[in-house]
């Protein structure tokens, strides 16, 4: 590896969030702030063994900081221990609280890049903060999408019986999803996140269920920096390409940069929800495309 890994935590009084800081030997870019998505944590970027994105563009001089959301990965503590979080939470405090992190210790601009649900959340606290896009380089979302409107047998299995049904059962025995115990995910989630979840998936309007603040209205207004959505041909459902499409409109960055990952596009795979950032082949093409544009970037 051309990098060394640390671990670096935000303080949010009741609760730590984790970074995993992949530090290049040599620095020649600029900082980086990995999203990810749900049920899962911050290792979907990475691996102590050097594989994955956030992996990737540490090699390539970037200085990346891959996140654990609350009560994942190495947060601080973990949902099991009976704390709970919304995505409101996330979305007012926690996302601006690690921007605000990453852009403190090197007094430049960061890039945003996010898998599945990260991107919906991260999109979420820029439009209903939009002070905070001064200190946004770039946003780059892998396979993100709010709605899910693509209708398969897998969307029934997966959402409608699975995600709509058996988690939110498992939620009332345990005051948690333990997804990682019931092979659902990477890791486990908080219980009311999960229901916000639910409750977008399920809904047209991108409308925050806490409050109503209704962030499609809000982000239609901004002036959004450089943005490109990926979407994989073999993700089916959680992140289908029409589906990510559809969170590009309502986000204001329908004229963003898209890029469908497959071999009839020129890739080296058919890549999917997951293989899409850990795949091997990936780092002789759209990791090595991504790392060149935020080159530049500047």
């Amino acid at each position: 590896m051309k990098h060394q890994q640390h671990s670096v935590y935000v303080d949010q009084g009741v609760y730590q969030l984790h970074l995993k800081a992949l530090v290049p030997h040599h620095v020649s870019a600029t900082p980086v702030l990995m999203l990810h998505g749900a049920i899962e944590n911050g290792r979907i970027f990475y691996s102590s063994s050097g594989k994955g994105l956030g992996c990737y563009l540490a090699d390539q001089g970037f200085l990346v900081y891959s996140a654990d959301f609350a009560g994942r990965g190495l947060s601080k503590p973990h949902v099991s221990t009976g704390f709970d979080q919304s995505q409101h939470q996330l979305i007012c405090q926690d996302i601006p609280a690690l921007l605000e992190d990453v852009y403190q210790r090197h007094q430049q601009k960061v890039s945003l890049v996010c898998h599945s649900w990260g991107g919906v959340v991260a999109l979420a606290a820029l439009a209903r903060q939009p002070a905070l896009l001064s200190k946004v380089r770039a946003i780059i979302c892998f396979g993100s999408k709010r709605r899910i409107s693509v209708r398969s047998w897998q969307k029934t299995l997966q959402v409608d019986w699975v995600w709509n049904k058996l988690c939110p059962w498992l939620v009332q025995k345990r005051g948690y999803l333990p997804a990682k115990q019931w092979k659902l995910g990477a890791d486990d989630e908080p219980q009311q996140f999960l229901r916000d979840t639910i409750h977008w998936i399920n809904h047209h309007h991108f409308v925050d269920p806490t409050d109503g603040f209704d962030y499609s209205a809000a982000a239609q207004q901004l002036q959004w920096p450089p943005a490109w959505f990926f979407a994989a041909v073999n993700d089916k459902v959680l992140g289908h390409a029409t589906d990510v499409k559809l969170l590009m409109q309502e986000s204001g960055l329908a004229g963003a940069q898209f890029r469908l990952l497959g071999k009839a596009q020129g890739d080296a795979l058919d890549y999917d929800h997951i293989s899409m950032l850990t795949a091997a082949q990936a780092k002789n093409g759209h990791f090595r495309d991504l790392a060149d544009w935020l080159k530049t970037l500047g």
